[in-house]
């Protein structure tokens, strides 16, 4: 695409701030610099609607409610790769267990809109503009009872967009902003068949590209969840156990209670060994609709794979795949 004199600056702004919070996620307009905050991260809750705030014991967790890392019992790392319509997005995390303090989380999220070139009307290009959000977490999870877990992020949020070649008709821009994430958990049973949760996602300051004036707030999002396994007899003979699980989760923005998204999930596996996933997305956008998902484990690898199917067919339906690892 050529991008005329005037143009370049606006369009890959667009491209950045406007079409995710469209085509992926619902999101006020002032939202624009972070709204990929919202973007699902990770397989395993893309395959399950989104549906992840009661979801535990998952390194996915540190995306969606910290409390849900308080009951890993081992270290692990983590790659999330998806493909979208509009960007390349790419996640490293890894935890570690810290005894009875709980568990500690890093994870780096880079959200890559790729690279247009400037052509100042009829002419060769005469420079590249790049486009990218980043995200640095660190995440702290613990059980304050036997029952009840709380987390913690801390999240260095970046927009960047990067000008190479002549850059007399556009410019480098550098946003940066902090937040946090706060969530609970709570189990009830006696092996925990239910499980409730509750976060508060992307408080914080409002990103700052230009000056005060012109800063966007964060998508800060009220979100609460419920899950609940389900009881399954068990064949004779078998090493793993078959399980089922219901989740369900409702999501709106801080301070609108009104007219929530909903997410439903559902998932039935055989121990860790094969997990078979699907759910639904309820959104206020033309990407609401089903999602299917597999894991696998081999060893101490696990693999997931999930297929997002929108209900409009508007975009490219994204892909995502997480690889992780016990240590």
């Amino acid at each position: 695409m050529r991008l005329r004199r005037s143009e370049p600056i606006a369009f890959l702004i667009l491209l950045a701030l406007g079409q995710p919070a469209q085509g992926q996620v619902v999101a006020n307009p002032e939202e624009g610099g972070a709204t990929f905050l919202l973007l699902p991260v990770g397989a395993r809750a893309s395959a399950l609607g989104q549906a992840a705030i009661a979801d535990e014991g998952n390194p996915e967790a540190i995306f969606w409610n910290p409390a849900g890392l308080a009951t890993l019992r081992s270290s692990q790392v983590a790659l999330h790769y998806a493909s979208t319509f509009a960007s390349d997005n790419t996640a490293l995390s890894g935890n570690a267990t810290i005894g009875r303090l709980g568990v500690v989380g890093l994870a780096f999220y880079l959200v890559d809109f790729g690279s247009q070139e400037v052509v100042p009307g009829p002419g060769l290009p005469i420079g590249r503009l790049s486009v990218k959000n980043l995200e640095l977490l660190a995440s702290y999870g613990t059980e304050l009872t036997d029952d009840l877990a709380f987390g913690v992020n801390y999240k260095l949020i970046q927009f960047r967009q990067d000008c190479s070649g002549d850059c007399t008709t556009a410019r480098s821009l550098v946003g940066t902003t902090h937040g946090i994430d706060v969530g609970i958990q709570y189990a009830f049973g006696a092996n925990d068949e239910l499980r409730i949760g509750m976060a508060i996602r992307n408080a914080g300051f409002a990103l700052q590209l230009e000056n005060r004036d012109q800063a966007d707030p964060l998508p800060t999002r009220v979100q609460v969840g419920v899950a609940y396994r389900v009881p399954l007899s068990q064949p004779r003979g078998m090493e793993e156990r078959f399980d089922a699980r219901i989740l369900v989760d409702l999501q709106d923005a801080w301070g609108q209670y009104d007219n929530p998204d909903a997410r439903i999930g559902i998932e039935f596996g055989y121990g860790e060994i094969v997990r078979l996933r699907s759910g639904y997305a309820i959104l206020h956008s033309e990407t609401s609709g089903p999602s299917v998902g597999v894991g696998l484990r081999f060893g101490r690898l696990e693999l997931d794979f999930a297929r997002i199917f929108y209900d409009s067919s508007s975009f490219d339906e994204p892909v995502h795949i997480s690889l992780r690892a016990s240590l």
